[in-house]
C-alpha cells in the first residue's frame, strides 16, 4: 500500500487514530476535517498513547473538502453511521475505477449501506476493538487496545485485502484478517448491545457500574445471550462462554464510557439502528425471542428523543 493514497473520511477518534498511525508509518494520508481544520493546521495532529508511544503529525495532510483530497486507493470511511446519508455525496470525487472503501463504523447494515451506492466490489468492513476518547478536535487520547479486524464485504479475503491488513500492520496497528466479517460483526455486537445501550438506559454509567451492580450485569448477560442465539440462527455461530470471556475483558477498562454514552453526554445523535434497530429485526426474522433487546432498543429511542 505505500505509494497508494488514502482518505480518511470522519476523523473523529477512530479516524484520527487509525489515520495517523499509517500517516506516522510514511503512507500518503488525506484527512477530511471540518472542526479540527484549523486546529490541524496549525499544531498538527496528535494521539496520546501511554500504551504504544505518542504520534505527532505536525505536516498532516488536511482538506476541507473530498474533492480537494481527490480520487484516492483506500477510502476509509470512520463517521458515525448517523452520517450515512451524506456519503453519496461526499465519497465520489474519491473513486478510481479501482478504489476500496473501507468501512470501520459500528454495527449492522453499514457495508450493504455503502454496496448499494458504490457496487459491493468496492467494499470491505472492519470492527474496531479499542478504547478511544477525542482530546480536542485534532487530536485523540488512546487508552488501550487497539486490535482490528478486516474482511471483504460478501466474500473470501482477497489478495488486496491482504495488502491492506499488511498496511494496518506495519503502522503498528494489531489488525486481523477475517474470513467471515459478518459473522465478526455479530461478535462485536455482544460488546456494543450490551454495553453501549446499558450506559445509556441506566442514565449514564460507565462499564464497571455495570459490572459491579448485580442488576445492571445481569441485564448485560442476558443482552449477550439474546445477541448470541441471534448470531447462531442466522449461521454465524458464536462459542459458549463468549459472553463470560466479554464481561473478563471489560474488567481492566475501569471507569470506561462507552462512545454512545460520550455522544448522549455531549447530545449527539445516538447510532441506534445499526447497534440496536437492524440486530433486533434480524432476530424477529429468523425466529428468535430477544425481549430484553426489544426493551433496551425502546428504552434507547426514547433517551435519544430526550436530547431533541
Amino acid at each position: 500500500m505505500k505509494g497508494k493514497r488514502i482518505a480518511i473520511i470522519g476523523a473523529g477518534s477512530v479516524g484520527l487514530y487509525y489515520g495517523g498511525k499509517l500517516a506516522a508509518d510514511g503512507h500518503d494520508v488525506r484527512f477530511l476535517l471540518r472542526s479540527g481544520y484549523e486546529e490541524a493546521r496549525r499544531e498538527g495532529l496528535r494521539i496520546y498513547s501511554p500504551e504504544n508511544g505518542d504520534v505527532a503529525l505536525p505536516d498532516a495532510q488536511v482538506f476541507r473538502t473530498t474533492e480537494e483530497i481527490g480520487p484516492s486507493d483506500l477510502v476509509i470511511v470512520a463517521v458515525k453511521s448517523t452520517a450515512n446519508e451524506s456519503l453519496p455525496h461526499l465519497l465520489p470525487p474519491l473513486l478510481g475505477e479501482e478504489s476500496m472503501v473501507l468501512t470501520l463504523q459500528n454495527g449492522l447494515g453499514n457495508e450493504e449501506f455503502l454496496a448499494g451506492h458504490f457496487g459491493p466490489g468496492r467494499v470491505l468492513g472492519g470492527l474496531c476493538f479499542i478504547c478511544l476518547t477525542r482530546r480536542t478536535p485534532a487530536s485523540v487520547d488512546h487508552v488501550g487496545r487497539g486490535l482490528v479486524t478486516i474482511g471483504e464485504h460478501g466474500r473470501k479475503p482477497l489478495p488486496r485485502t491482504k495488502l491492506v491488513v499488511e498496511a494496518f500492520q506495519n503502522a503498528g496497528v494489531g489488525t486481523q484478517l477475517v474470513e467471515d466479517l459478518a459473522g465478526e460483526r455479530w461478535r462485536k455486537l455482544v460488546w456494543n448491545v450490551a454495553f453501549n445501550g446499558l450506559a445509556v438506559a441506566a442514565g449514564g454509567v460507565t462499564t464497571i457500574q455495570i459490572l459491579t451492580d448485580p442488576t445492571l450485569q445481569a441485564e448485560c448477560r442476558a443482552l449477550m445471550a439474546e445477541v448470541i442465539a441471534t448470531a447462531n440462527a442466522l449461521g454465524h455461530p458464536i462459542e459458549p462462554g463468549y459472553a463470560d470471556y466479554q464481561i473478563e475483558r471489560t474488567v481492566p477498562m475501569g471507569a470506561y464510557k462507552p462512545s454512545t454514552l460520550v455522544d448522549w453526554l455531549a447530545g449527539q445523535e445516538l447510532e441506534i439502528e445499526p447497534i440496536w434497530g437492524e440486530p433486533l429485526r434480524r432476530a424477529q426474522s429468523a425466529g428468535v425471542a430477544v425481549p430484553h433487546l426489544q426493551s433496551l432498543y425502546t428504552t434507547i429511542k426514547a433517551k435519544s428523543r430526550s436530547l431533541t
